[in-house]
């Protein structure tokens, strides 16, 4: 057995159950059958997720720091052994059902990944929250006269002009998000994977673009949860244009009636913007929207990544509920017909976005919101001891 020692450093920031990754060098030749990972002053054992490239013998770990106050550290100790793996626990299990993908965390539902033929676009629903609660609205069904806005579907990818194609809506002539294949689904104690491969299309079937959308699902408790989500929209059959409207969403979410503005929620936005006077088209680093569930105060954030186009983004956000990053619509967010938010994909580029979506108890404040995007965007250091 070969051991290693792991020194994670907080930095400026107080970090609570924080996903952490790092990368072990190793040769080809070294061939891991199993890692454990254990805390070095307690010795508790930590569920540690991992994965060897056998072409480079690097071996990615990933695990969830619990919490390490600002200018602290925290060591561990990793054990490599060879051999035969153990059969590994499943923290966050994938359960393929017939057209959707469930996302179980230890041993409840926590959302699923609907793809199948009959809808607009690929969707995550139910979002589960602290207590079992479901944080977005329930779908709306073909001729429903209860709710506004049917194409709102919980998590959801969209954009309503994409080379004259609408992909937002599903008014007479839309587009659609076709999903071809799973590329990729993985299963862990850390987090799952959902890796999917799909094509935009007109009305007529015609493909504009290819969209990968890789989802991460992290074993955390009941009171907080978080999906990342990476992006690719590709131009693969020609130029692309975004048109710039109002009518999209790179990362949409429609919560439940009850947590609305006009029912007593709250938006709120990385500069101190609230509800849609001050943050319906500002630029913010993330967006909360938190209100009540049965009770109790829950929220959801957004966090755009630094690295996005137009970081930081635009928000299409509404006091009926609706929270989207749009980068593309500066006329409307602006009022200025001059000031253009169309983008140019030239064929066989690519546009990559990163999101977080981060479930917490409480408003933005009561959530820590503005500490959890800092664990987004500034991470702990993790380093190599010796």
């Amino acid at each position: 057995m070969e051991t290693r020692e792991l020194v994670v450093s907080a930095g400026n920031h107080d970090r609570e159950r924080c996903p952490l990754n790092f990368t072990l060098e190793l040769s080809p030749d070294e061939e891991v059958g199993s890692v454990k990972l254990k805390e070095k002053e307690s010795g508790e054992d930590v569920p540690v997720q991992w994965e060897q490239d056998r072409s480079t013998g690097r071996v990615a770990l990933s695990w969830i720091l619990d919490n390490l106050e600002a200018g602290d550290t925290k060591s561990y100790v990793v054990s490599l052994e060879k051999g035969q793996a153990e059969g590994k626990d499943m923290g966050v299990r994938l359960v393929q059902a017939e057209e959707k993908v469930e996302v179980w965390i230890e041993d409840g539902l926590f959302t699923a990944y609907h793809f199948g033929g009959g809808i607009a676009r690929p969707f995550l629903y139910p979002l589960v929250g602290p207590g079992g609660l479901h944080l977005t609205r329930r779908l709306a069904q073909k001729g429903d006269k209860e709710l506004d806005h049917h194409h709102h579907r919980s998590f959801w990818v969209a954009h309503g002009d994409v080379n004259g194609v609408d992909n937002w809506s599903e008014g007479e002539g839309h587009g659609r998000t076709i999903h071809r294949v799973f590329e990729q689904l993985k299963e862990g104690m850390v987090f799952a994977r959902i890796r999917a491969r799909g094509d935009w299309v007109s009305r007529d079937g015609e493909k504009v673009l290819e969209e990968i959308r890789d989802l991460k699902f992290y074993n955390l408790p009941h009171e907080s949860r978080i999906i990342d989500m990476d992006l690719y929209l590709k131009a693969t059959e020609e130029d692309v244009t975004f048109g710039d409207t109002k009518e999209g969403g790179i990362a949409s979410l429609r919560v439940m009636p009850s947590m609305e503005v006009r029912n007593g929620g709250r938006i709120e936005n990385s500069y101190g913007g609230i509800n849609e006077a001050e943050t319906w088209g500002k630029r913010s680093h993330w967006c909360d929207y938190s209100g009540t569930v049965d009770g109790q105060t829950i929220g959801i954030a957004l966090f755009d990544h630094p690295e996005n186009f137009r970081h930081p983004t635009w928000w299409h956000v509404r006091d009926y509920g609706l929270m989207t990053a749009n980068p593309f619509a500066l006329s409307y967010y602006t009022g200025d017909p001059t000031k253009r938010g169309d983008h140019l994909l030239r064929h066989g580029e690519e546009l990559r976005f990163t999101f977080r979506l981060f479930i917490h108890q409480g408003d933005a404040t009561a959530g820590k919101v503005r500490a959890r995007y800092h664990d987004y965007i500034n991470p702990p250091v993790v380093e190599l001891k010796g």
